[in-house]
């Protein structure tokens, strides 16, 4: 899961950076905010075998610096299909997010919290993250209408110890899919993308032979006992979201997440010695729906 975290806040790192070129603009997709509003998110996910639902309850505030922020608080999970008693520290943890365009999304401390919890918190914050780089682009208003962000700057989780090698690297190809102003009711389509030229580090000659020839923006080098496992491929996301024109918050949301790859048992840190490959696949999908 550390992996997942810190893939995260290099893209929030990345989504910054990217932005700070970009005007901050009141358009289509601009959150109106009203202190004291609550709102109140179900989310259900299938990561692989594993299926869990949760509620995450906010509250929108003002912070130290006038900004509007949502502070949310998570409870009621079942983990395939049973209640799972959150620790007292996780109860009482709130994730602080924001669509105010001056406010960059960043990665709570979550050193305290189960770690069931981590996956729900920031695929929350995925769904902000993308909202919040959309809104402040300011250029999509009519359906159909397109923008194309590159980043190509690699997020990089490994720790030199236990992961040797671990980067990713995605553009937001971003999309309004629809725009129903009779219901007052935006689709946006936010596509986690290989760029043309992934920078990712390869460090074995086999590791460019790319699988299905598709690009490789996604790669990992880890110990495994007096081996080394290495894995390379294809990272995605395709995150949808219906947006409540009326005041720019988001009604429902899916994430559609796939890695695609192949990896290797090798008995070098040089990854020369290598068994035959394997392919490997994860699929993540997640869904959020507002209660009121």
């Amino acid at each position: 899961m550390m992996v997942k975290i810190t893939l995260l806040f290099g893209i929030c790192t990345s989504l910054w950076l990217a932005a700070q070129d970009v005007p901050s603009e009141r358009g289509l997709l601009t959150r109106r905010y009203q202190e004291g509003e609550t709102l109140k998110y179900r989310m259900k996910a299938t990561n692989d075998n594993w299926r869990y639902e949760i509620q995450a309850t906010g509250v929108v505030k003002k912070n130290s610096a006038g900004k509007y922020i949502e502070e949310y608080a998570w409870s009621g999970m079942v983990s395939d299909g049973s209640a799972i008693t959150l620790s007292p520290a996780t109860a009482q943890f709130r994730e602080v997010l924001s669509l105010d365009p001056v406010t960059p999304p960043s990665i709570p401390n979550l050193s305290t919290v189960d770690t069931k919890l981590i996956g729900p918190i920031t695929d929350l914050l995925t769904f902000y993250a993308d909202l919040w780089l959309a809104a402040r682009v300011g250029v999509l208003a009519h359906t159909g209408d397109h923008f194309y962000q590159k980043m190509g700057i690699p997020s990089s989780w490994a720790d030199g110890n236990y992961v040797l090698v671990g980067e990713d690297a995605v553009d937001f190809d971003m999309q309004l899919e629809d725009v129903d102003q009779t219901a007052k009711v935006a689709t946006l389509l936010v596509r986690h993308v290989p760029p043309a030229q992934p920078k990712v580090k390869l460090p074995a000659a086999w590791m460019k032979e790319a699988p299905d020839s598709a690009a490789i923006n996604w790669v990992q080098v880890s110990r495994k006992d007096d081996k080394f496992l290495a894995a390379m491929g294809t990272e995605t996301f395709d995150v949808r979201m219906k947006i409540n024109l009326a005041n720019g918050e988001i009604s429902s949301g899916v994430i559609e997440n796939l890695v695609k790859a192949q990896e290797r048992d090798c008995r070098d840190k040089e990854l020369t010695i290598c068994g035959d490959p394997r392919p490997i696949q994860n699929m993540r999908h997640i869904e959020i729906a507002l209660e009121r």
